[in-house]
């Protein structure tokens, strides 16, 4: 592509612009938006944390600017974006971002709103298979495998497993060799059969849960057996193998005893005063708790359980605290339903 053509695609063709160099700020922060929503879920499968994406995308749009005058068009303006938020990424998680701990929790993992995800859906042309790969990559047991790799393996596998680029244009971005973009791609692959759930192979993500109603009826069961604090009821609906975690807080759980154990040590059996929100995070159903206060005169928002279905029963549950309500345009109070 031609740097006329390239800019003719931008519909700057008749600014006599050289490069971008000579674009107002407004002109290009209106190009460069066009964009944050994909570039934000980017940075967001690189980084596992909704507000450090935020942080890799307001760094993109600021070396994008600062650098506006290097983009000619030989490739789209997407590209260029979102080489500069790989590199954005990269450069954060070289000073920022710790190991997992030692039993794969992921400490820093946020929680990603569908509203968000809706709006890049709305506006991608992919075919249906790019589409559910989109879908089963944005999935919390995915953005935590891909946190269990080295920085640059991780780029090169979501920029050519989900992105579907060119191991040559990989290589461009990189400034590696295609060997070692190729090299450096089998290891994550590995890297990722090793830390996803093993059932991963017939793992279909892809698939809308709010369309099957079996799941929609066993949320519900899910629902009402935790407002009412059964745990036998619970116990029953989860499998041997569950894995529990609540991000920021070390509390992994492994297998159904120890599970059931933490609930009842924990006090969850004498809750009392719950209502629930029903929603989707990630592409996965979730339970958003609310708990009566008698002093607000509300039901306050408490945590919210997303959860990962295999086989008719719940195998792993990850919960996140009230702090993260407000981004996934939850209410911030529930009324009294008159029972309390």
């Amino acid at each position: 592509m031609s740097a006329k053509t390239g800019l003719e695609g931008l519909g700057l063709s008749g600014l006599g612009v050289n490069g971008l160099g000579e674009v107002g700020e407004t002109a290009f922060t209106g190009l460069a938006e066009k964009h944050r929503r994909e570039l934000h879920v980017h940075c967001y499968r690189m980084l596992g944390s909704f507000e450090d994406a935020e942080d890799a995308v307001q760094e993109t749009f600021l070396r994008a600017w600062k650098r506006r005058e290097t983009f000619e068009g030989r490739s789209t303006f997407r590209a260029w974006l979102y080489k500069i938020a790989t590199n954005a990424c990269l450069d954060l998680l070289a000073k920022r971002r710790p190991e997992p701990a030692s039993g794969g929790e992921v400490l820093w993992l946020q929680p990603y709103p569908d509203s968000m995800l809706d709006e890049v859906a709305a506006t991608d042309a992919d075919e249906p298979e790019a589409i559910a790969v989109a879908r089963e990559t944005i999935e919390l047991a995915y953005v935590v495998a891909v946190q269990h790799l080295a920085p640059r393996p991780r780029a090169v596998l979501i920029l050519r497993d989900v992105l579907s680029w060119p191991a040559k244009e990989v290589a461009e971005l990189l400034g590696d060799s295609v060997n070692s973009v190729n090299s450096a791609l089998q290891r994550a692959r590995a890297g990722m059969r090793e830390h996803l759930p093993e059932e991963r192979q017939d793992w279909t993500g892809g698939v809308a849960a709010e369309e099957d109603a079996d799941l929609r009826e066993f949320v519900r069961r899910y629902t009402e057996a935790s407002v009412a604090t059964d745990i036998d009821v619970l116990a029953a609906m989860i499998r041997e193998d569950i894995r529990t975690s609540m991000p920021p807080t070390p509390a992994l759980q492994i297998g159904r005893h120890e599970v059931v154990t933490y609930w009842i040590e924990s006090g969850f059996e004498g809750s009392t005063g719950l209502r629930t929100v029903p929603t989707y995070v990630n592409r996965q159903p979730a339970v958003a708790f609310y708990q009566w206060e008698a002093a607000q005169g509300a039901h306050l928002p408490l945590t919210i359980d997303v959860l990962r279905f295999t086989g008719g029963a719940i195998t792993e549950i990850t919960t996140f605290h009230d702090d993260q309500f407000p981004r996934l345009g939850l209410p911030e109070s529930l009324p009294a339903d008159g029972t309390e």
